[in-house]
């Protein structure tokens, strides 16, 4: 990211620049860094941006060989092409000659670092991986933005807005301008003031759900089930949800029954160690084999959907009632 902004400040280009990894936010704030450095204000005339999986590789290189009109550079933006993965040749073989009146930003989700292109666009320019932000640095950025909003707000409610929101950087900032909307005339933030805004994303409830599956609340854990449901989100996913979390949890279990503090259990899992301290609570109320059988009746139970053996309202359904059931023998049973 350094390196971009030492090109915009020196006025020093790259042909090319790829933009690549799970920030979303981090890798649109530097395109449109980059778009604006390279083009004068409201110059559409040599900017050409490109937006699907089917990307016409040689209209693009006709594109690249026309001079930019009264400017110094044509900008190319190809968004999510998924050419660093596959049929990536034909650009690959290009990018070496690509003139230097032509500048291409790519932007992509994931790439194969053995691909050509991959090797093209990094031998011609800059390659930068833009992954998920760690706790500090999202917290430093949040509380960045508060202040300039004049906004102050405590550890423990800053921890329940991140929970919230997760680690995905758009849609913290998104939540931050709500709550600062909704917090006009004051300057403390409060639980009551994210409570009262912010939208718990699906994989929290998920984890709320899985919670009081672990606490063998089953009308709460329900409640959340139907409650998903009526957010439009398909009983399919809401059980791959499951399954995922409860791997997570067998992981974090294993891995603290060897030993490793929430820290270690987060940069083994992915997990932001606040959050690590959570999951280790929620598998604590599971036993090992509890968690392997969730996961193995997941995949059973997905598969049974898929071939017409169960519905897939019900599947849910029947899970949740079986691991949050009080009795160990219920929880015990098989459904053929």
């Amino acid at each position: 990211m350094r390196t971009i902004l030492e090109d915009i400040k020196t006025q020093n280009f790259k042909s090319v620049y790829l933009l690549y990894g799970e920030e979303a936010y981090l890798k649109n704030q530097y395109r449109h860094k980059l778009i604006g450095a390279l083009l004068g204000e409201g110059d559409t005339v040599n900017c050409n941006v490109y937006e699907s999986a089917d990307v016409p590789v040689r209209e693009i290189i006709d594109l690249a060989e026309t001079m930019p009109f009264f400017a110094e550079h044509r900008v190319i933006v190809i968004n999510d092409s998924g050419l660093f993965k596959k049929n990536g040749e034909e650009l690959a073989g290009y990018l070496p000659g690509i003139p230097e009146s032509t500048v291409m930003i790519f932007t992509e989700q994931e790439v194969d670092k053995r691909s050509k292109l991959y090797k093209a666009a990094k031998g011609k320019g800059r390659a930068v991986e833009f992954s998920a932000q760690d706790e500090e640095t999202l917290t430093k950025w949040i509380l960045s933005m508060l202040k300039k909003e004049n906004r102050s707000i405590t550890k423990q409610t800053l921890l329940l807005f991140m929970e919230k929101t997760g680690t995905d950087m758009q849609n913290i900032a998104q939540e931050l301008e709500k709550l600062i909307c909704y917090t006009m005339g004051r300057d403390v933030i409060t639980d009551g003031d994210v409570e009262a805004v912010c939208t718990t994303r699906v994989t929290s409830r998920i984890f709320d759900m899985i919670g009081a599956i672990a606490e063998r609340k089953q009308k709460k854990a329900l409640d959340l089930y139907y409650d998903l449901l009526t957010l439009k989100e398909p009983p399919m996913r809401i059980l791959f949800l499951i399954a995922r979390q409860f791997n997570l949890l067998l992981q974090v279990k294993e891995l603290k029954k060897k030993g490793a503090d929430n820290r270690q259990i987060g940069a083994k899992t992915g997990l932001p160690p606040f959050i690590a301290g959570k999951y280790v609570t929620q598998a604590a109320g599971f036993t090992a084999s509890e968690l392997r059988a969730a996961v193995e009746e997941c995949v059973a139970y997905e598969e049974k959907v898929k071939t017409g053996r169960m519905n897939d309202v019900m599947s849910v359904e029947i899970l949740i009632i079986k691991y949050s059931a009080k009795n160990s023998k219920e929880r015990s049973l098989r459904i053929s």
